[in-house]
């Protein structure tokens, strides 16, 4: 049998100005998440964990809190744009177009803006994406844009650390 390896991501060389990635898992936000994250986080606003202040304010109901949402856009991104990167250099332009609730499935999607060769880093490149992020009713909630370092091919990524059983996993085993 064959090991055939998994999505290894884009390098440096894979990016071309005006290309689309649509990122392909969606997240449903639960209550819990947001509560974790926000008390976690330290926000003590309100309007993220008290039911009765969310019921009481414009939005009738409590607001995900924003960090949250940005967190999750950018983890949304990895696969497609970061997995071989090694520093994010710059978040700018960052926009929250319309609130998140608790029960809400988000889903992002990014165009490249420009590539460019590091000029102090000769085995990697400088990207610059801008993100979007929209609402299971396709309302844009999120946008961004990010620059990142990210690997040439001839470097490689993150060496996979994948466990080396003692015995191969065969149709035998199933």
């Amino acid at each position: 049998m064959t090991i055939k390896p998994g999505w290894q991501g884009r390098f440096f060389e894979d990016f071309e100005v005006g290309d689309v990635y649509q990122h392909p898992l969606g997240r449903t936000i639960t209550e819990t998440d947001n509560t974790w994250f926000t008390l976690l986080t330290m926000n003590t606003n309100q309007a993220h964990f008290n039911a009765q202040v969310g019921a009481d304010s414009e939005f009738g109901r409590m607001l995900v809190v924003s960090p949250l949402t940005i967190s999750i856009a950018m983890g949304q991104s990895v696969t497609d744009t970061t997995q071989n990167a090694f520093a994010n250099l710059g978040l700018d332009d960052l926009k929250l177009t319309a609130p998140v609730f608790a029960g809400d499935t988000i889903w992002s999607e990014s165009i490249v803006l420009s590539t460019r060769e590091s000029k102090s880093r000769p085995t990697a490149g400088i990207v610059t994406i801008r993100t979007r992020t929209l609402n299971q009713d396709a309302v844009e909630v999120l946008s961004f844009r990010r620059t990142f370092y990210v690997h040439k091919r001839e470097v490689g990524g993150a060496s996979s650390l994948f466990p080396q059983a003692a015995e191969p996993l065969t149709l035998e085993d199933a």
